[in-house]
């Protein structure tokens, strides 16, 4: 695999920056690593297990070197899935295949409804999929909650209340937010509201993530291979019902990774999952 080519890409309302880790023997497609709001950072671990392909890593806007040019305290599932299109046309466009987690699996779901020719296969980990769950009106209410209490309180205060949520196993109870609040200190968060608000989690993706309808019709049509995939350590979670929730909305059946949300880590944001079966793991279902 050759050094890693940085390169910047206008869009409307930002500057997007992404990664390329060629491979000049490869006849496979390129491969793209997506999540949201994690950037780039977090697949070098799994970049590197896949030195046989031309990988493709990226930030997305309002996070770590993609900068936001218009002012929006909102990122929206449409504008992620136009970044990706564009980032997908920048590298010689499609069809490519498409390793998706959490919020970046949300917004490749989307990137497959609007763009169908863009990708071949779609490997979709983890989203947080609140709105395709049973339990829809508690879990979008609790969406909300984390949202409304990082805007009033600060950073800390909505931190652990996300912790919380995504940690919750299980459907989301209709009482849940009326329940005490979690102390930021049992999570090593800060108890002071510093006053910021720009935090890309928690302010500008978490109710554009959640809430988001797909389009299961477009995705059912959709020549792309979508394939949902779930964590075996993050059972029942959120995110992991989000996996099964879509796959039952298309009829297919949810793929078990080793790990858990974040399986693919490999030391990256002090965590470390299981990157060398995670990579045998996705490289098997890839595998046409």
């Amino acid at each position: 695999m050759s050094d890693i080519e940085t390169h910047t890409l206008e869009a409307p309302g930002a500057v997007l920056t992404y990664d390329v880790r060629r491979s000049d023997t490869t006849t496979e497609p390129v491969l793209l690593m997506v999540g949201s709001p994690m950037g780039a950072a977090g697949f070098g671990t799994l970049a590197e297990l896949f030195p046989d392909r031309t990988v493709v890593t990226y930030d997305p806007r309002g996070t770590g070197r993609s900068r936001r040019t218009d002012g929006a305290a909102e990122t929206t599932t449409a504008e992620h899935a136009d970044d990706l299109h564009r980032v997908i046309e920048a590298v010689g466009g499609g069809p490519v295949d498409v390793l998706a987690s959490s919020g970046g699996a949300v917004n490749s779901l989307v990137l497959v409804a609007a763009h169908p020719t863009d990708v071949r296969t779609l490997v979709a980990h983890e989203p947080p999929a609140a709105a395709a769950l049973p339990d829809r009106d508690a879990a979008l209410a609790a969406s909300r909650d984390v949202h409304e209490t990082y805007l009033r309180d600060g950073l800390g205060a909505g931190m652990a209340k996300f912790i919380a949520l995504v940690s919750h196993v299980g459907p989301v109870p209709a009482d849940y937010v009326d329940r005490p609040a979690p102390d930021p200190a049992m999570f090593g968060l800060p108890t002071e509201d510093d006053g910021s608000r720009d935090d890309p989690l928690v302010g500008q993706n978490m109710i554009s993530c959640t809430h988001h309808e797909h389009d299961f019709a477009a995705l059912r049509a959709a020549p792309t291979r979508i394939v949902m995939a779930s964590g075996s350590g993050g059972a029942g979670t959120l995110a992991s019902r989000g996996a099964y929730a879509v796959a039952d909305r298309l009829g297919t059946e949810v793929v078990v990774f080793p790990g858990d949300h974040s399986g693919f880590l490999g030391g990256e944001y002090g965590q470390t999952g299981k990157p060398d079966e995670f990579a045998a793991t996705l490289r098997d279902v890839l595998t046409p």
